[in-house]
């Protein structure tokens, strides 16, 4: 169920959402996003550039993280500004873990106006991808 604007309130937790990437998804994603960097699918070359395993996207975390934020306002809101910034690496076959927390509630005029913290993060609680988003509830 979507969050109205009444519900939201400042330090309110996102309902978490767990993405667990198959290899099968990434190889999806690199046709569907034309990002066919061998280390998303080739475990020999990742390997072979250091890493210890392929990776998933940063891109794809970017999708995760903005379906994040829509499952959570729904239609009652629309996202105005989102961004994220790829800072660590996740893995196939391992939770990744989609999180934000409410930094901001405002009214601008008419607009109604909450600004979000959100990030992905690994089991181990390492944040590997943080990102922010502004939305304005009608």
């Amino acid at each position: 169920m979507a969050v109205t604007w009444d519900q939201v309130q400042e330090g309110q937790e996102l309902p978490v959402l767990k993405k667990n990437c198959s290899t099968q998804q990434l190889v999806q994603w690199a046709a569907g996003s034309g990002d066919f960097y061998q280390i998303h699918y080739d475990k020999d070359f990742a390997i072979g550039t250091g890493l210890k395993g392929i990776i998933v996207h940063g891109a794809l975390k970017n999708a995760f993280l903005g379906q994040l934020v829509h499952d959570w306002v729904g239609t009652n809101a629309r996202i105005k500004k989102y961004g994220c910034s790829y800072r660590g690496m996740d893995f196939p076959n391992e939770d990744i873990l989609c999180k934000g927390i409410v930094r901001k509630k405002y009214e601008e005029g008419n607009s109604k106006i909450v600004e979000v913290e959100v990030w992905t993060e690994m089991a181990d609680g390492t944040k590997t991808t943080p990102g922010s988003a502004t939305v304005v509830f009608k």
